[in-house]
């Protein structure tokens, strides 16, 4: 039995150009990522699981260059994960990763993740990934809050608003 309905109108077709312009123009933050050898699988391509190292690196890049948080004094663990792959990256590709911090909580952040490559001198989306990382004292075992000079680091550099 197929079911059709009328009710739905189509959608107009926007443009995705100005959308990923202004996806670029969000993030302050951007650094190179190499590619290794043993990075890509049988097909010629990176292999999937390595897109979350890809965004290790380049989240303790974005760490200790933009907000130069102390890791003697507060840790971090990540809480979730999640990844959108778009376009796969071959081995010649040159990749950069955009990283920023997009929400501040208590004891818990958001960072964004854009992995791109350069195609005729344009940056392509290869992957959008998240991260909700938590703010951790390794004595006792559990979260704490965001020490306020990192806090602030984050705010100043993201130009985000307070809570």
């Amino acid at each position: 039995m197929i079911f059709k309905t009328f009710w739905r109108t189509k959608t107009k077709e926007t443009d995705k150009k100005t959308d990923i312009l202004n996806q670029f123009d969000s993030f302050k933050y951007k650094t190179n990522i190499e590619t290794r050898f043993t990075d890509f699988d049988l097909m010629g391509h990176v292999n999937n699981a390595m897109y979350f190292t890809y965004m290790e690196i380049a989240r303790s890049k974005y760490w200790k260059q933009a907000i130069g948080w102390d890791w003697k004094k507060t840790g971090v663990v990540i809480a979730k994960a999640s990844l959108d792959y778009v376009v796969p990256i071959l081995i010649d590709d040159k990749i950069s990763m955009y990283v920023r911090t997009s929400r501040i909580g208590n004891t818990s952040f958001d960072l964004e993740y854009l992995l791109v490559k350069m195609v005729n001198n344009d940056e392509v989306i290869c992957s959008r990934g998240k991260t909700v990382c938590v703010a951790f004292d390794y004595q006792t075992k559990s979260s704490s809050p965001i020490p306020l000079n990192e806090r602030n680091k984050m705010m100043v550099f993201e130009q985000l608003s307070g809570n």
